[in-house]
């Protein structure tokens, strides 16, 4: 094995254990996700080295194979890491920890935003939800119904990042969404009627659907301290709202 083109996953874990910059070896993916793996998918391994590491292995970051996709990191990097990447390493798998149990606890964090983080996050994607939908439900009153079920499938999104931001956690892509629901619920939220639920509204806009979620979120939203970006809607929060004798959304726990 070279480090131009490192074998697959077991050979090169073991190449690079052997090397004494390499302080940690972390498995996110679909492989971190007990359940989801498949013969088609690849190993992706962070390697994260000692700051100052002049390794050979520097020259691996972004390797893509068929087989194992790398991303060569100082210690330092690897604690900065987030956005989009903050959930893979959430869920991700510590491989080889060498700093004592630092390796661990760094991944731990990530899974847990902290409180003003969390709730600048929530307020907004709050914001953002309440603008598709209220675009959405606009767009179908005036008879515009693929713009208003294109607005629907994008509040859900919105939605899901808010959800998981009032959990103080990060949104999991789609792919993990019901993998990480059935083992990490939301509390308050019947997860099957949440998925459910969020699915219709993707698949087709439904509007009495949408005002009746948006009823529970309000709640869940305001109860959370929310209230300021919600009022900051106005005159426009009726049209959100559902009916006086429509039915409420059954989705608490």
């Amino acid at each position: 094995m070279t480090t131009q083109h490192p074998s697959s996953y077991q050979p090169f874990v073991a190449h690079a254990a052997a090397d004494p910059d390499v302080v940690g070896l972390v498995l996110k993916g679909s492989h971190a996700h007990d359940g989801m793996a498949t013969d088609r998918s690849d190993h992706d391994l962070y390697v994260v080295l000692a700051d100052g590491a002049t390794t050979e292995l520097t020259a691996l970051d972004g390797h893509r194979s068929a087989q194992l996709d790398l991303v060569v990191v100082s210690l330092t990097e690897f604690r900065r890491r987030g956005g989009w990447e903050r959930y893979a390493l959430a869920r991700a798998r510590v491989v080889l920890d060498r700093l004592d149990g630092e390796i661990a606890r760094i991944v731990a964090a990530k899974g847990r935003l902290d409180v003003d983080e969390a709730f600048h996050a929530a307020a907004g994607s709050l914001d953002a939800y309440a603008n598709s939908l209220y675009r959405s439900v606009k767009n179908a009153r005036d008879g515009r119904p693929l713009a208003g079920r294109l607005d629907a499938a994008d509040s859900m999104g919105f939605l899901l990042e808010t959800l998981f931001a009032l959990d103080r956690r990060p949104r999991p892509y789609n792919k993990y969404l019901e993998w990480e629901l059935e083992r990490y619920p939301l509390p308050g939220w019947h997860t099957e009627a949440l998925l459910a639920t969020i699915g219709r509204i993707a698949a087709t806009g439904d509007v009495d659907r949408q005002r009746r979620l948006f009823t529970r979120v309000e709640t869940v939203a305001r109860g959370a301290g929310h209230g300021p970006t919600l009022d900051a809607w106005g005159d426009d929060l009726p049209l959100m709202r559902p009916a006086a004798d429509d039915a409420p959304a059954t989705l608490h726990r």
